[in-house]
């Protein structure tokens, strides 16, 4: 038996500890004894319920893991590898990692690198890994520190904060919005030289505006990014990532064709083996660890439920790490 954080739906929706069996854990080549994972965006839909994230009943909660292997038929895998898992539908379609143990597919693991702990690469998680991803997406269209500023949106989120970290690191002057004006002592801590305020860009805009942004790291679209893309100036880099305002995108393709402005999807979930080692490899060497622990909370699995609603109601900053209690 083991512990795990399980969403159901009948008769009515309610999300719990519970003890399950290992037989009832999914196929897979790889079984994971868990030791951290993380509270995502993703993970607090759908623990909260507020979305449809969940599509198969019932549910084990948890779209990352870090931990140890204790059993695999996989050839990349052996029992007692370190691993990371990040998303690949866990929590939505497939049993995921807020449990002491969980099946997966070996071919979805990445090797936990040696700068890391399992704690720590849940600091990171998929929020981090994103972050990453949306880093590597701007420097992939030429983005350079000397080019001018860089547009952190969220910035007191998981992406964001990551994203500050990161971009401050590699040399970039980066400006956070957020709505938290009392958060401005832990956003320059992360290497912010600037904040700005969120209102200033989530309401309705004019679809061409005045040039600032070289690039941007936008988790929360709808006006957000259609004005974020406005500003962005010639030959900018836009990488999306996130919907937390919304899914639509109220914006025109004059930035598009007159300034040259690239709009860069960026998927953290089904994104492919060497894109994910590409990125964990470039966290190990550009992440301050010191400066990711000043983002992190951690929990034990029991809290998982109400640190999941304050996630949901904007009371949570940075990165939430969740200690998966030790197997018996």
């Amino acid at each position: 038996m083991f512990t795990a954080l399980v969403l159901q739906n009948t008769p009515n929706f309610h999300a719990e500890l519970a003890q399950l069996d290992e037989s009832s854990l999914p196929e897979g080549d790889v079984t994971l004894a868990v030791a951290y994972s993380t509270l995502n965006y993703k993970d607090g839909l759908a623990i909260t319920n507020k979305s449809p994230v969940v599509r198969q009943w019932p549910m084990v909660a948890g779209i990352d893991g870090a931990g140890t292997v204790i059993a695999s038929s996989h050839p990349n895998w052996q029992v007692g590898d370190l691993v990371v898992h990040n998303g690949w539908g866990l929590g939505e379609t497939r049993w995921g990692c807020l449990a002491e143990k969980a099946r997966l597919k070996g071919d979805w693991l990445v090797r936990l690198p040696a700068a890391f702990t399992p704690r720590q690469a849940m600091a990171i998680g998929t929020a981090g890994y994103t972050a990453m991803l949306c880093v590597l997406a701007l420097e992939d269209h030429g983005v350079r520190p000397d080019q001018g500023e860089i547009l952190v949106t969220g910035a007191t989120g998981g992406v964001g904060s990551v994203a500050i970290a990161l971009l401050a690191k590699l040399g970039f002057n980066v400006v956070a919005a957020t709505g938290k004006a009392s958060e401005e002592a832990y956003l320059k801590a992360l290497g912010a030289r600037s904040i700005i305020d969120r209102a200033s860009l989530s309401a309705p805009g004019k679809p061409f505006q005045k040039e600032r942004w070289a690039g941007v790291v936008d988790a929360v679209g709808s006006h957000t990014l259609a004005n974020a893309l406005a500003q962005t100036r010639y030959g900018g880099v836009v990488a999306a990532c996130g919907l937390a305002q919304g899914m639509d995108l109220p914006s025109s393709v004059m930035p598009f064709i007159l300034r040259g402005v690239t709009l860069a999807g960026v998927d953290s979930v089904m994104a492919p083996l060497p894109k994910r080692q590409r990125a964990w490899a470039r966290l190990a060497q550009d992440l301050d660890v010191s400066v990711l622990e000043r983002m992190v909370q951690e929990v034990p699995l029991a809290d998982c439920v109400a640190h999941a609603h304050a996630l949901m109601a904007g009371q949570v900053r940075g990165r939430v790490v969740v200690k998966i209690p030790a197997i018996s």
